[in-house]
């Protein structure tokens, strides 16, 4: 069986400036030019393997081989050069589907850049703005939607343009069968004439400003990643990857480091209908059985909500360990206590799979590290992939870490100002994240992630709160109760936090906010056991008051990544941010060591 990773190999080198430049010495293997390039060497080769998977309305699944995902898409990209759109960006408003993946693969084959949205902004938000801002940035020639429930959101955008919809019940819509034709050779002209550098994707990120920027993610930089990804995980080339993945296509995560991994070795997509919370991780659970992936990969609230089913379900826990190589997450820090648990599950069953991670941005294709050798902390990031080059460069009393490689973006679409401020006189791609190396004397030990540090404040003592480091830690120290956090105390004497408790415990508020007397005793004891770590008061939490609303797209509270921007909840909730260090505290407010008489 060949080996699951490819042992690191670093080099490190000091400047004098202070600045720690980090690579690996392994170069950058050859790679096809784009994505779509792998897609139709695969298709010829094994025409009928399974690619797709996805459960129609009467909940069976309906599949797709490769063979016929290549026709379709073929298809679909000759209905765009008769339409004179190929030329022209193509917006797609709902999500992951059938639909989706032959609509981006025919945009990609004729060169037309793919413009995925969060389903959020479609059919969550009320005013639908950061759609239409969107839309007015990239000027798409088509919008497409699976179906009539996108109806408000396509009237938002559509402006005259042609809109496609799966089965032309979106009124205005042209059906998918109606919109393709037998494909000329002008398709496989197209494709063959493709670059590197031609824009394959606009994906956008509003990172902390809220305002969408559309990144530029060329044909070169997604399939150097992917080749990037080979190297350090080698069993890639032998054993196609089988995926169970719900992650939207609609960011990097899901639609470039996922979909990809699929389309670039080979493999098999299951397109999962569940998401990590109450009444729909049942459904993935269920669907484990059927798809069995060798590679599964989740953001660390997936594996919070998952994990107690496989913990209680042992046909569960089989199916989902039965043939996994590895269990990755990525987008947020995982708490350590998941992590152990994770490992016991699988040790309990006698598997053999890898926990690992990376650590990346939108502008990165995603990914610019990888944890490619046996780990054992949650919060490691790994060492730079082949070809990529990282810089740690002193930023005050932190250290931000930029990159430099073949899968860093050009940029940003029609934002020539956003463009020059993101990279540095070298070249290098400013992250705005920070990190330490986890052993000072071994650079191949790896990162370990340090937040944002634009996230960071100082008490009222001058000490700095590192909330990337402490955020996790909250939630590990809450046992399950926490599912996130919102770190607070800027110029305070201490720090406290605005929590959501797991949807299991919500009923323990009541409708004013204040916790019942267990559920009050619980958090006191998730505050001493974060206390008991050390730290001192940068890393000790005092008070917790409980959120009932949850975190607002349209208000800017939930990033691309689909993290909680801790900087726009506590603006938003300045009122509640104020009640934690208000005296006497209000019966809202869980305070540590002695209660309310503290």
């Amino acid at each position: 069986m060949p080996d699951t990773f490819s042992p690191p190999r670093i080099h490190s080198e000091q400047l004098p400036d202070g600045r720690l430049l980090l690579r690996s010495t392994e170069p950058l293997g050859e790679h096809a030019v784009s994505v779509v390039h792998d897609f139709r060497a695969h298709s010829e080769a094994h025409p009928d393997r399974l690619l797709v998977a996805e459960r129609g309305p009467d909940g069976e699944w309906a599949r797709l081989t490769w063979g016929e995902v290549r026709e379709q898409a073929d298809r679909l990209a000759q209905g765009l050069l008769d339409r004179g759109l190929a030329d022209r960006p193509v917006m797609v408003l709902s999500g992951n589907s059938r639909l989706h993946l032959l609509v981006a693969l025919a945009a990609m084959t004729v060169g037309a850049p793919v413009v995925p949205t969060s389903v959020a902004y479609s059919l969550q938000s009320a005013d639908h703005a950061k759609l239409r801002a969107m839309a007015d940035l990239v000027d798409p020639g088509l919008v497409v939607a699976e179906d009539a429930s996108f109806a408000r959101a396509v009237a938002a955008v559509a402006g005259g343009r042609p809109v496609l919809s799966r089965d032309g019940d979106l009124p205005g819509s042209l059906p998918v069968a109606e919109f393709g034709a037998s494909p000329s050779p002008e398709v496989d002209r197209r494709c063959s004439a493709l670059r590197r550098g031609d824009v394959a994707k606009i994906l956008f990120t509003s990172g902390s400003t809220g305002a969408p920027k559309g990144v530029l993610n060329t044909h070169g930089m997604l399939s150097a990643n992917q080749q990037q990804m080979r190297q350090v995980w080698p069993f890639l080339e032998d054993e196609p990857p089988v995926l169970l993945d719900w992650l939207p296509w609609s960011h990097t995560f899901g639609g470039n480091h996922d979909s990809n991994l699929v389309l670039s070795n080979g493999g098999t997509l299951w397109i999962d209908d569940g998401r990590p919370v109450p009444g729909l991780v049942e459904r993935t659970v269920r669907n484990l059985s059927d798809a069995r992936p060798t590679v599964y990969l989740n953001v660390p609230a997936g594996y919070a909500v998952l994990l107690p089913h496989l913990e209680r379900d042992e046909a569960a826990a089989r199916a989902f360990l039965s043939r996994l190589r590895l269990g990755f997450f990525a987008a947020a820090a995982l708490p350590q206590q998941l992590w152990d648990r994770i490992n016991e599950l699988a040790a309990a069953h006698g598997s053999a799979m890898e926990m690992t991670t990376s650590w990346g941005l939108t502008e990165t294709a995603p990914a610019a590290t990888s944890a490619h050798y046996p780990i054992t902390r949650s919060d490691v990031l790994g060492v730079p992939l082949p070809g990529v080059e990282l810089a740690l460069v002193p930023v005050g009393a932190k250290t931000e870490v930029r990159v430099r490689g073949a899968n860093v973006t050009p940029g940003y679409h029609r934002r020539p100002d956003l463009t020059a401020a993101a990279f540095d006189e070298d070249g290098f791609f400013r992250t705005g994240d920070a990190v330490a190396l986890a052993d000072p004397d071994d650079p191949a030990a790896g990162l370990v992630f340090r937040g944002r540090i634009a996230e960071d404040f100082k008490l009222m003592t001058g000490t700095f709160v590192s909330v990337g480091t402490l955020r996790p830690q909250l939630l590990s120290a809450s046992h399950g109760l926490v599912t996130d956090a919102v770190i607070c105390g800027q110029d305070a004497g201490f720090v406290s936090a605005m929590v959501w408790l797991h949807p299991e415990h919500a009923a323990r508020v009541d409708a004013d906010g204040v916790p019942d007397d267990g559920l009050r005793a619980e958090l006191v004891a998730t505050m001493e056991r974060l206390a008991a770590q050390g730290g001192g008061s940068s890393q000790t939490v005092e008070r917790l008051l409980v959120l009932g609303e949850p975190a607002q797209l349209d208000a800017g509270e939930i990033t691309d990544k689909g993290y909680v921007n801790q900087a726009a909840v506590r603006d938003r909730r300045a009122d509640l941010v104020a009640l934690l260090t208000a005296e006497p505290p209000s019966p809202r407010v869980i305070v540590r060591a002695g209660g309310q008489d503290r």
